[in-house]
């Protein structure tokens, strides 16, 4: 089953989009992730075709304006090129595939979002708008861009080609691009989310807690109990907002978290393992080359190859 955004009228005009990705490569001149003078939105420049790639996103948005992405999530296809972008309430663990060349490398801006500015917009739109919410969240949806999206983001990259105006303007217009895809065309799913009200708020609260202890050990029974659910319970609400099982996203986090370690070069793979909540680093190497189809050595230039420096 594929996904496919809401259509809407006001797609981005051609002259509009080659001066997104003009201001966007200027600020990606090299392969792999670029920072920016904001912490929060990194640009990647890639000149790969990937094929079956596990991420996990944290929440945020991602917009390419050249190339193209989609994710793979139960099935369902999630497309995020040129005409749509992807936004993550939660951090779900999908499978990616993109395309891109040297000729017409892919360009994509990464926004993570502030979570605690995002729940705010949220409330105030239900409070002051009557803005509609979604009584199905999820943790990706995709959307068409729209010209509203686009003077946003032309916006930002400005904004952020000078260190004064970064720093000056660069929160505010974090928080209309918050605002904005929040009010786009699949907005009400990720309100719901946002909210953390209701049974999807008690599994969001628990993602929360699970990104700030992966590396501890973790009973699912503790986790259900503090949802105020049966552990049956909590499985169903678990995998209808995540798309995995307790136990399938708490080993896709614990390795992705690895993943970055190792890459920075900075731990022994024993000592990863131990770091990530694995008593076993055989096991962990295991379950680490069934998940990305590589050993941890051979990830990490992977990785280093393709999303640049990690820092």
């Amino acid at each position: 089953m594929t996904i496919l955004p809401n259509p809407i009228d006001d797609t981005q005009s051609s002259s509009s989009r080659h001066a997104l990705v003009e201001r966007a490569a200027s600020l990606a001149p090299s392969l792999g992730y670029n920072a920016t003078a904001l912490a929060s939105v990194r640009i990647l420049r890639t000149e790969a075709v990937l094929h079956d790639i596990p991420v996990l996103y944290k929440p945020g948005a991602v917009f390419v304006l050249q190339g193209s992405k989609q994710g793979i999530l139960e099935g369902e296809v999630y497309l995020y090129d040129e005409d749509h972008y992807l936004a993550v309430s939660v951090p779900v663990p999908f499978r990616m595939q993109s395309s891109a060349s040297p000729e017409r490398p892919l360009i994509a801006v990464y926004v993570e979002f502030d979570m605690q500015v995002a729940a705010e917009i949220a409330m105030q739109l239900e409070t002051h708008t009557g803005h509609t919410v979604d009584n199905k969240p999820r943790g990706l949806v995709s959307s068409r861009m729209s010209e509203d999206i686009g003077d946003v983001l032309l916006r930002l990259l400005k904004a952020l080609a000078d260190p004064a105006e970064a720093v000056v303007l660069g929160g505010a217009i974090l928080r209309e691009l918050h605002y904005r895809v929040l009010v786009g065309p699949q907005g009400g799913a990720m309100t719901a989310a946002l909210r953390q009200q209701g049974t999807a708020g008690k599994i969001t609260r628990s993602l929360a807690w699970l990104r700030q202890h992966y590396g501890s050990e973790i009973s699912i029974a503790d986790l259900a109990k503090d949802a105020g659910m049966s552990v049956p319970s909590y499985h169903v609400h678990f995998k209808k907002l995540t798309g995995s099982t307790p136990i399938q996203y708490v080993k896709a986090m614990r390795l992705h978290e690895a993943r970055l370690m190792i890459a920075r070069g900075k731990s022994t793979i024993a000592e990863v393992a131990a770091l990530v909540g694995y008593v076993s680093p055989a096991q962990f190497s295991r379950d680490f080359k069934r998940h990305f189809g590589r050993t941890a050595s051979q990830e990490t230039a992977w990785v280093r190859h393709h999303l640049g420096e990690v820092g």
